[in-house]
């Protein structure tokens, strides 16, 4: 018979596809090696971000920060004096660039009221609500907490949990975002100087953010790049919200009325909280690498030393 059966050309084709599906895979393998030999930063830094779940974290994130640090804003809005509440509406105004309808908006809901509805806004929450929605708010601190050991690659403990961490965590960025008005704006000066300062003062909130929730585990200068990066981000999105936020908040006004912000707002929540997720775990990757973890103090990675933290301290 000339030439073979249909039987044994199909017999052959399944190992020539194994053939040739094996190959593929040893010149994939192949190409990782190199790639890991030539530029192993960037393929470190890959299987970081792998690991932490970028998108996974930053959404958690993103929803604890918006069902629960948004609603402690209208608390703090409430129960704060006169000057206190007006400086809150001008730094979350100067925060977003808002502007028209969705700066009157935000002035409606923080702005100060007649004394009456002010009065039963309070009477209605009383001391022990107020406090409940403080502890709720905690939820933020949990799933930055999280987030930082991710980054680190610190698995969980069973250590005592410190809860004036995260009641401490909150307050602060409470605080920040009083301030965030006067900074952005060179506190007169101009942007000039605004922009300087609001980074280092990012940068500085990034770092503690880190000490704070990892519990000091980490020595000070390690969490440097992480700081530096996930501030740049931060300042950089906040820039370009500056010219999106108010067009958008504005339009879903009049398309959707008042519940046409909350999609805009969650959006944006999530887009900054994929910034952070990839910088912080970035910075951590990077701190880690050997020329820079000598000079940092940073522990080795969990993919060279496994036990890395097994004997770290609380």
């Amino acid at each position: 018979m000339r030439g073979r059966t249909p039987s044994a050309r199909g017999a052959r084709r399944p190992s020539r596809w194994r053939t040739r599906s094996r190959s593929l895979i040893a010149a994939a393998k192949g190409q990782q090696e190199r790639a890991e030999t030539r530029f192993p930063v960037i393929t470190h830094v890959i299987e970081r971000l792998v690991s932490v779940n970028v998108f996974d974290s930053a959404t958690r994130l993103a929803a604890q920060v918006f069902l629960t640090a948004v609603p402690l804003l209208f608390v703090v809005a409430s129960f704060a004096p006169d000057g206190v509440r007006e400086q809150l509406i001008d730094s979350v105004r100067t925060t977003f660039g808002l502007t028209g309808p969705a700066a009157a908006q935000v002035g409606d809901l923080l702005g100060k009221n007649s004394g009456s509805e002010d009065e039963d806004f309070r009477s209605a929450i009383g001391l022990v609500g107020g406090l409940m929605v403080l502890i709720s708010a905690t939820a933020v601190s949990r799933a930055m907490q999280r987030l930082c050991k991710r980054a680190w690659e610190i698995p969980r403990t069973q250590a005592r949990i410190a809860v004036w961490r995260w009641v401490a965590w909150i307050a602060a960025w409470t605080v920040l975002l009083l301030v965030q008005g006067p900074v952005r704006q060179g506190f007169g000066v101009g942007l000039w100087l605004g922009i300087p300062l609001a980074l280092a003062l990012q940068t500085a909130a990034w770092w503690w953010t880190q000490h704070l929730l990892l519990g000091g585990r980490l020595a000070p200068r390690a969490l440097l790049p992480g700081a530096v990066l996930t501030a740049v981000v931060v300042s950089g999105l906040s820039l370009t919200a500056r010219f999106y936020m108010p067009h958008a908040l504005n339009r879903a006004l009049e398309a959707y009325g008042s519940t046409g912000p909350v999609f805009v707002l969650l959006s944006w929540l999530i887009v900054v909280c994929v910034g952070i997720t990839v910088s912080m775990a970035t910075g951590a990757a990077v701190a880690q690498e050997p020329y820079l973890a000598r000079r940092l103090g940073s522990p080795p990675p969990r993919r060279t030393h496994p036990g890395a933290w097994r004997h770290a301290p609380p």
